[in-house]
């Protein structure tokens, strides 16, 4: 959770510093693929 919020962080104070719907994007982006990832690691978890 830490890390996400790392990345989001510095993705928006490094590149979209002042472009609203493109940081918008980005965050939406960053968030997805965390998710992605941390429902892949649950499965492999389970035995799923």
């Amino acid at each position: 959770m830490l890390g996400m919020v790392a990345v989001v962080v510095v993705v928006d104070v490094l590149v979209f510093r002042h472009v609203f719907w493109a940081r918008l994007v980005a965050n939406i982006g960053i968030v997805m693929v965390f998710l992605a990832f941390y429902m892949r690691y649950q499965a492999a978890i389970r035995g799923g």
